[in-house]
């Protein structure tokens, strides 16, 4: 079992920056491949950006490329989200998601695990 929590969401500006993290805690370690997702109001899951276990790897929505940037410290058990530029479209509830595979998945069904979300809200 792995167990996640997301922190860091907030009420932001538009061109704001803010960073959300994800611990784990559980069978954790460099196996699992996280996520991270969102979902806003009235609309699906979607995925945002994947890292694999060792973090040389990584993949971004179009929507969010060039802007956020995703990471992980395997020693700390915790994944982050470095969002700059925000926009209104990036609010969402946002979560983390863990994969016991191989290969980052863009797929909500393809998780494991996933966190209780955060909010985050870019409005001015």
């Amino acid at each position: 079992q792995v167990q996640l929590v997301e922190s860091g969401g907030g009420l932001m500006q538009p061109g704001d920056s803010l960073r959300l993290s994800c611990a784990m805690s559980g069978r954790t370690g460099s196996s699992y491949v996280m996520g991270w997702f969102r979902q806003a109001l009235g609309k699906e899951r979607e995925f945002v950006a994947g890292i694999s276990g060792s973090g040389g790897l990584t993949r971004y929505a179009d929507s969010v490329k060039g802007r956020f940037t995703v990471s992980r410290d395997n020693a700390k058990n915790t994944v982050y989200l470095q969002m700059n530029s925000l926009k209104s479209e990036d609010t969402a509830v946002y979560y983390c998601a863990a994969a016991n595979r191989a290969r980052i998945s863009t797929a909500a069904g393809a998780q494991d695990y996933w966190g209780q979300g955060t909010q985050v809200t870019v409005s001015s």
